[in-house]
Parts: structure tokens; sequence; C-alpha cells
């Protein structure tokens, strides 16, 4: 699954530690970054996206919105300023053929696009950013650990 280098891991426990990694993070992605997101149902990643995509509504002084799973619409579209926002959720794919039909790719240069369950993606591309959500063996604790070796700077920040 992972990639590249890894971060140390995050402790996200509280909601406000997710929200706070997320505002961090939006700082280092731009247009064309692909981020893969991984875990189990329930351990944020959804929240975490939410936090992230409306951080960047503020910043270029637009309208907070509500962000939604997109478990039932595959897809979610945000456009905040000349960014155009993707959101996946690839978790009711299960044939590789229905990822052809959802445009996955298309236009990424002026994209930034979210993944959720890529693992039935075969072809993967090489510059993309991982995040790994896990439960702690106590399921209380929740941490993520981010990956990349086309963004090595995320890496070293949060080592």
């Amino acid at each position: 699954m992972p990639i590249a280098t890894k971060s140390s891991k995050i402790d996200i426990t509280l909601e406000k530690d997710t929200k706070s990694i997320s505002q961090k993070l939006s700082t280092y992605l731009s247009k064309g970054d692909i981020i893969f997101l991984y875990g189990e149902i329930g351990v944020g990643k959804t929240t975490f996206i939410k936090y992230l995509i409306n951080f960047l509504q503020l910043k270029f002084n637009e309208k907070e919105t509500e962000i939604p799973s997109p478990t039932f619409n595959i897809i979610y579209e945000y456009k905040i300023n000349d960014l155009i926002v993707q959101h996946y959720d690839l978790y009711r794919i299960k044939d590789t053929l229905e990822l052809k039909n959802i445009g996955l790719y298309e236009n990424q240069k002026d994209t930034l696009t979210f993944i959720e369950w890529p693992e039935i993606i075969k072809e993967k591309p090489e510059k993309r950013i991982e995040l790994l959500f896990s439960y702690e063996a106590d399921l209380k604790k929740r941490s993520l650990v981010i990956c990349s070796d086309y963004k090595k700077k995320i890496i070293d920040d949060y080592k």
C-alpha cells in the first residue's frame, strides 16, 4: 500500500487534532495533487477532507459549505477560487471497469483530488500522497501516517 517515506504516527484521536492536521496539510497541496486515503469505516477520512476543504474555502474568502461523504454519489466536486477539488469515495466500486466511467484522473493538472478507498485502483499514479488512517488497539484512539516520495517536505515536517 504505502509507496514511500513515512511520517511519524500522528495522534488524531481528538477531532480538533484531525482539524489541525488537515489545515496544516492543506498548505502543502496544490493543483494536480492526488491524495489517497486508506482506513476502515469511521476512522476519520471524510472528516479530515471536510476540514481541509472548509479551510481552503475560508482561505479564499468563500463560504464554508457542508462536505458530505460521497459514498453513494461516488464523487463531489467543489470550486474554490480557481481550484477544483474532487472528492471520490470508491467504497461501492467493485469492478475496476467501473473506474473508467467516473473520470478519475481527467483534467488532473487543474484539480486537487482526494480518493477514499483507493485499493481498487490498479494503476496508481507515481506522484501521490497517501494518508493511512488507523484505529489503535483499544479502538478508542486513531492515528494517521502520511506517505509520499512526491512531496517529501510534508514527511519532514511530521517526523
